[in-house]
């Protein structure tokens, strides 16, 4: 009997599965959040921990829509490995 073929680069196409899929990465966000804040309560470490997550989503948000809107039009990313070898291609084209 033959193996059936595994489709690995097959998009996601269903809307349930994809608001699942967020919900999913909220609960999780949410629950571990809540743990890491409440074995570190504090003033300092909640303002750092939250300076930490903005400044990572304005880095993830440079990284596709800013290049892809206002630096290289031409360019489209499908994630953060594409956009570091995209820098590194650009630097060595200097």
């Amino acid at each position: 009997m033959p193996k059936p073929k595994l489709r690995l680069n097959r998009d996601l196409e269903s809307k349930t599965v994809i608001f699942a899929k967020a919900g999913l990465f909220l609960l999780l966000g949410l629950v571990s959040g809540f743990l890491l804040i409440s074995s570190i309560l504090s003033i300092r470490n909640l303002l750092l921990l939250g300076l930490t997550i903005w400044s990572f989503c304005r880095c993830y948000y440079f990284a596709f829509y800013v290049i892809e809107h206002y630096v290289d039009t031409n360019y489209r990313f499908t994630g953060l490995w594409d956009f570091a070898k995209y820098i590194f291609n650009r630097k060595r084209k200097r």
